[in-house]
């Protein structure tokens, strides 16, 4: 009887040192998975990283470009000031000339009148 007694504290200590390995080996899988998981993570945040910077370049050529577009167009302004004013002016004569067209046409057609007496 003491040898049944002593195979089945063998058989199981066998399957507890089973369950133990067993529970060892899924434990380091999944310690092993999360592993794999958070070194691609670092890979991902390492190569996004490398994007931002050339998009930090980028911005900061753009930021360049544009204050060298700013002072080129500031020098522009007294151009348009006196595109302005030029307008303004042809805007002016061009109200004058129709006025004047009017007149015009007005004295010619009083000459006309004045001229063009029916014969006795």
């Amino acid at each position: 009887m003491a040898d049944a007694k002593e195979m089945d504290q063998d058989q199981l200590a066998e399957s507890v040192n089973d369950l133990f390995t067993s529970v060892s080996t899924m434990i380091k899988g999944e310690l092993q998975g999360t592993n794999n998981i958070l070194e691609l993570l670092e890979k991902m945040n390492a190569r996004v990283a490398e994007e931002y910077k050339g998009f930090g370049d980028v911005a900061s050529g753009l930021r360049v470009f544009v204050e060298q577009l700013k002072s080129k167009s500031s020098s522009f302004d007294d151009y348009v000031e006196k595109l302005d004013a030029i307008e303004g002016q042809v805007m002016e004569f061009e109200a004058v000339i129709s006025m004047l067209d009017k007149h015009v046409s007005l004295l010619e057609s009083k000459m006309q009148s004045v001229y063009s007496v029916p014969p006795s």
